[in-house]
């Protein structure tokens, strides 16, 4: 699998997750925490919680836009199993909720506050995705 090094683009893309993370903290005094925001929505359907779904379209049309644009949507191709990814995204659900909070939570948000936790969250989510790519390329051989 071929990729390019594009560190403009990714910088701006930082940048751009970064400011949306904290003006959603100045404005409106939440955590930009993915699985927080998407595990109320789906539980509260008040008129205080319709930012969290104006949230999640805008991410679904961001990534969706950025897709057709950067890497082409007939370039996209998955490499494994529709059963995979369904288990895959269950243990993703599951680990967040094991650890109060997904990456960007705790990585973006938590790790910009100085939290402890957070720093530490992080530190054990890269540690495992690490070693989920190593043993995926080179002890199964994928």
């Amino acid at each position: 699998m071929e990729t390019t090094f594009t560190p403009l683009a990714s910088l701006l893309g930082g940048i751009m997750i970064g400011a949306a993370a904290l003006l959603l903290l100045w404005l409106n005094g939440k955590v930009a925490g993915i699985s927080g925001i998407v595990g109320t929505a789906i539980t509260d359907f008040s008129p205080a919680s319709y930012w969290r779904w104006l949230f999640i379209v805008g991410l679904l049309l961001g990534g969706g836009a950025g897709l057709y644009h950067f890497v082409g949507v007939e370039q996209i191709e998955l490499r494994t199993s529709t059963p995979v990814l369904m288990v895959a995204g269950l243990l993703v659900g599951f680990g967040t909720q094991l650890g109060s909070g997904c990456t960007s939570g705790h990585g973006v948000c938590g790790i910009g506050r100085l939290s402890p936790r957070s720093i530490t969250a992080t530190l054990v989510f890269m540690a495992v995705a690490i070693a989920t790519v190593f043993v995926q390329r080179h002890v199964l051989g994928g």
